[in-house]
């Protein structure tokens, strides 16, 4: 592939020639015969993005899901209407996403039997980390008797599910309109098997993006199942294995355990923390003196900005979704969307770091924002390095986006993409 006439990083008007790799970039280059020519007409040719954290079973899977949550749920009334509207999937199940306790408490199976008993029902909270279900759900996997159909997400009844078919093209599709070139499916439980079939799914075209896995170093912690001895004992058999680690840390008891852990177990280059949600002032230097990467969502600061500002103290506000004080201590980070459980527009997510605002436009821990061209290098990592940003120079992998002529990539418009590319090929 020949791109004629690109904007490149440093400014200058270009042609940049790119196969698996970027073969050279010139003031003029000719095309030979068998080249595809894109006309860039000044458009800026920048790396392609890569999202370092989402889950593609589960966004395929929610396409056809019900709506349990805000925005479009709020209130009990509501979730009871979305739920029995509901048509059984190919499955015979409702699957309902995004609750969350702002809707009707803390939902358990009794209240689900309450809005709908003959079917099975299973209601995922926003956070993925808890699935609730009612009494024909619980039978239909073997739990009859459980107390109140609250379950962890990966436990062993989830095996018990029967499996969806999923529409992965068309989730795969939209984040190549973003301009995605790359994918780090951060499921935790993914099987050898799993993992075969999503790189069977990539070499069929249906998953287009470069696809890099998390599993089998992936480990969400539990506030309630939290032990140091044993989560360290898992962190030296991942590394014995020469596999890093990535630990979920949504709470500051998890990131406490969560170094703790680490601290025991030594150091592997590729380690990374998925989240940091909350990290206090003096957890900082831990941070820095485990050699993780940080691997956070900032679209979270807008997306449920509104229950933060109900439900955290005042005075935890800065200590939310943290990036700018991160970035200056020298800590190694970069940026992801947690779709589903994020909205998977990743330029939204660098808006959100830039402005901090919630949805109605109050802004949590103004000392966090960051630039819009710093937000963006959050997005460029390269899979395995995922605070390395990729550049646009020879030898640099062939993943690129050329945006509209004109476009102004600091605005980080969701809308100026015009060419997403992988390996010299168009997605």
């Amino acid at each position: 592939m020949l791109i004629r006439r690109g904007t490149v990083p440093e400014g200058r008007i270009a042609d940049v020639r790119v196969e698996d790799r970027i073969v050279e970039i010139a003031d003029h280059l000719e095309p030979s015969a068998d080249e595809r020519i894109i006309d860039a007409d000044g458009g800026a040719v920048l790396p392609g993005l890569h999202d370092h954290h989402l889950h593609l079973r589960a966004m395929a899977a929610a396409l056809d899901s019900v709506a349990a949550g805000p925005p479009h749920v709020r209130t009990k009334e509501q979730l009871a209407q979305a739920l029995r509207n509901a048509q059984p999937g190919q499955d015979g199940w409702i699957r309902a996403v995004g609750y969350h306790a702002s809707v009707a408490g803390e939902l358990d199976r009794g209240q689900l039997d309450a809005l709908i008993a003959d079917v099975p029902v299973r209601v995922q909270h926003r956070s993925g980390a808890m699935w609730i279900l009612n009494s024909a759900a619980l039978n239909a996997v073997g739990l009859v008797d459980h107390p109140d159909g609250r379950l962890h997400s990966f436990d062993d009844w989830a095996n018990a599910l029967p499996r969806r078919e999923t529409a992965l093209a068309e989730v795969t599709g939209q984040l190549s309109g973003f301009g995605v070139t790359g994918v780090t499916d951060a499921t935790p439980d993914l099987s050898a098997n799993d993992v075969a079939m999503l790189s069977v799914a990539h070499r069929r075209g249906e998953i287009p993006q470069r696809l890099h896995f998390l599993a089998p170093g992936k480990r969400i912690l539990h506030d309630d199942r939290l032990d140091v001895d044993e989560l360290t004992d898992w962190i030296v058999d991942q590394h014995a294995d020469g596999i890093p680690v990535a630990l979920h840390c949504v709470t500051r008891m998890q990131l406490v355990v969560a170094l703790a852990a680490l601290r025991s177990a030594g150091r592997h280059p590729g380690d990374r923390i998925e989240h940091a949600a909350v990290v206090p002032d003096d957890m900082i230097g831990d941070l820095l003196d485990a050699g993780v990467t940080v691997v956070t969502q900032p679209n979270f600061v807008t997306e449920r900005g509104e229950h933060y500002l109900r439900d955290v103290p005042a005075d935890e506000h800065s200590h939310l979704w943290r990036v700018a004080s991160l970035l200056r201590a020298g800590l190694p980070m970069a940026g992801s969307t947690d779709a589903p459980f994020g909205a998977m527009d990743p330029w939204a997510a660098m808006r959100a770091a830039v402005n901090r605002a919630t949805a109605g436009g109050e802004v949590i821990g103004a000392d966090e924002c960051i630039a819009p061209e710093v937000a963006l290098r959050l997005f460029l990592g390269h899979p395995d390095r995922p605070a390395e940003p990729r550049t646009v120079e020879a030898g640099q992998p062939g993943d690129l986006i050329v945006l509209k002529p004109g476009a102004n990539v600091l605005t980080l418009a969701s809308d100026m993409v015009a060419t997403t590319i992988v390996g010299g090929q168009v997605i």
